[in-house]
């Protein structure tokens, strides 16, 4: 026990051992009812209705870096929960195998490059672990709204392709952020204008054409 608490409270697994006990915290603060697990922490993605959150710059680059790891819909905190878990044991047996017999300058720094070494792994892991949640909750989203379909939107995001893709629709507020598909990689890039032609159930997103394309059907 002596052994395993000194690793934990040294660095660099004290880093990862923080941010455990800050997920904890949180989650034992959902289950009481005073945080709420749900609403506020989604990834910033568009759902199914097509009324996808309100998001600024950096949080739409968020949704893309995340979606990309196919983590679309998976709240933050089940995120950074895992991330931290993965990471703790990375650090935590790194420590206790290789670092601790090591002088504390030489451990210090080693340390620190293991720390920040260990997200590479982390995040992979994590994306691993979720994807199956993150595809059970597009499959409990509801279906499209339908009125949508013919809508312009504007895409947002660097490319467009089968797989990956998001645009924002102009509602009269702060604008609707859409999950969006095309088969052409080098189609469309961000600011082109685009037709909601069809919903994908499977991917709860848009197939989109060009507006222009659209107006000559």
């Amino acid at each position: 026990m002596n052994d395993f608490l000194r690793t934990s409270l040294s660095f660099p697994t004290l880093l990862y051992s923080i941010l455990l006990v800050v997920c904890l915290v949180y989650w034992l603060l959902a289950a009481t009812g005073l945080a709420d697990s749900h609403d506020s922490h989604d990834l910033p993605v568009g759902d199914g209705h097509g009324h996808g959150n309100s998001l600024d710059h950096d949080s739409e680059g968020l949704a893309g870096i995340l979606g990309r790891f196919g983590l679309s819909g998976v709240p933050l905190m089940v995120i950074l929960t895992v991330l931290s878990l993965v990471g703790w044991l990375g650090t935590y047996f790194v420590h206790l195998l290789l670092l601790a017999p090591l002088p504390t300058m030489m451990r210090l720094l080693i340390g620190a490059a293991v720390a920040v070494g260990m997200l590479v792994p982390g995040v992979f892991l994590t994306s691993l672990l979720l994807r199956p949640v993150s595809k059970l909750i597009l499959r409990l989203r509801p279906p499209a709204d339908p009125s949508i379909l013919g809508r312009v939107a504007t895409v947002s995001t660097p490319t467009v392709d089968a797989g990956y893709g998001q645009a924002t629709v102009d509602d009269g507020g702060a604008g609707l952020v859409l999950q969006i598909r095309h088969e052409d990689p080098e189609r469309f890039k961000r600011g082109d204008r685009v037709v909601l032609i069809e919903y994908v159930a499977s991917q709860h997103a848009y197939r989109v054409i060009s507006e222009q394309q659209f107006n000559t059907l």
